[in-house]
């Protein structure tokens, strides 16, 4: 059987409507399957005004606006309404792959299990950790509980990096699980890309040293700690700006929370590779992802990088030869962290020298033909029990 051969139903819970790393991914990989001669459609939710178009054939399912506040702008799936389960019949799959937790994955591994079909899982972000950042942290435990059931039906998952499958294999989320790692865009991303022109038009010289912020302004991607670090990066009264790349629900929030803090918006494309670039160290306090896409990028820029010892920084961040790794939520110990790179120009040189040639080892075609063979392999071996189960009768 050759990846040619393939017909997989992809479930995502935010396919392309609002840009962000997991649907890149996601974008990404269905690219290089329908590259490679498989068959693919993509069920997930749909709006009116997407912030880009889809790879493949993408088929709207039932969904209801994000009951959160500050998430809005999210869709959760609800399920498979008869229009989806009739356009999945006809489809006729041979793997299922289920990128999100939501009613409609669960829907999804139901579909599959009654029609004998194999499903792979993706997991990529943090879900459990998720309510700590709107004060229901409480619902942590029943939330992993929930994402066990699911992971554990599954024929196999699929992790960004080897410290997130570790936890994975903690929580006793499943014992079958790849890396299915991130790859970077070195026309986007490279040292090259720095503009000191960009960068005096946003207010910064040429000798200040921006410490970057690269996300959705959301809580859960840590900006209360980021903010409380510039506090006592202050407090140290070592010399910094601040440069935000980004936009989302908390950016009154945050802008409130850093006086004098440079605000780029949201920037993509090579104005997102001249943007990174043009910052001088990247600090990603974020716990909840599972990669990091934007500390691999920041990596590719030329940025040392100070970051959160969870999953995925651990993987990519060589402490103290790409940039450091710091415990998480410890302010201070951040500003401990960042403060020699503002002051130490060569340090800075070196440690983002290293980060950008540890960068080259990611190639998206090697990242995503990881996948590709995983699900040959469970094909594979669920054909064959079937084999096994009409010989025995």
């Amino acid at each position: 059987m050759e990846v040619a051969d393939l017909r997989i139903a992809l479930f995502s819970g935010n396919y392309n409507y609002v840009r962000d790393g997991a649907n890149q991914a996601l974008n990404r990989l269905a690219e290089y399957l329908l590259r490679q001669g498989a068959s693919l459609r993509v069920y997930a939710p749909k709006v009116a005004n997407p912030d880009f178009e889809p790879t493949g054939d993408l088929v709207g399912v039932p969904n209801v606006r994000m009951p959160v506040k500050g998430r809005g702008e999210y869709r959760l799936p609800t399920g498979l309404d008869r229009a989806a389960l009739n356009d999945l019949e006809e489809f006729n799959p041979n793997v299922v792959h289920i990128s999100s937790p939501d009613p409609t994955g669960h829907r999804a591994l139901k579909w599959a299990q009654e029609h004998d079909i194999p499903v792979l899982a993706s997991v990529h972000t943090r879900f459990e950790t998720y309510p700590r950042y709107y004060g229901l942290a409480f619902l942590e435990p029943a939330i992993e509980w929930i994402l066990r059931r699911l992971y554990n039906r599954c024929d196999a998952l699929v992790a960004p990096s080897q410290s997130m499958v570790d936890i994975l294999l903690e929580q006793d989320m499943h014992d079958d699980i790849a890396i299915w790692s991130r790859g970077v865009d070195r026309t986007v991303f490279d040292p090259s890309k720095r503009d000191l022109e960009w960068r005096r038009t946003h207010g910064l010289e040429d000798d200040d040293v921006a410490v970057v912020f690269l996300g959705r302004l959301v809580m859960e991607k840590g900006l209360d700690i980021f903010a409380e670090t510039i506090v006592q990066l202050r407090k140290m009264q070592v010399s910094h700006k601040v440069l935000v790349i980004g936009d989302g629900p908390a950016r009154d929030w945050f802008r409130n929370a850093l006086p004098g803090g440079i605000f780029a918006g949201f920037q993509t494309g090579v104005d997102l590779g001249r943007a990174l670039a043009s910052g001088d160290i990247f600090f990603n306090p974020s716990i909840t992802e599972t990669f990091g896409n934007v500390t691999l990028e920041a990596m590719a820029s030329g940025l040392p990088v100070v970051a959160a010892g969870a999953a995925g920084s651990t993987s990519l961040v060589s402490n103290g030869e790409t940039g450091s790794i710091v415990p998480p939520g410890n302010a201070r110990a951040y500003a401990e962290a960042i403060a020699p790179y503002c002051i130490d120009n060569e340090l800075r040189r070196t440690h983002g020298e290293a980060g950008e040639l540890k960068a080259r080892e990611f190639s998206w075609d090697a990242i995503n033909s990881v996948v590709a063979e995983t699900y040959l392999r469970l094909v594979k071996d669920r054909r064959a029990l079937q084999e096994a189960e009409r010989t025995a009768d």
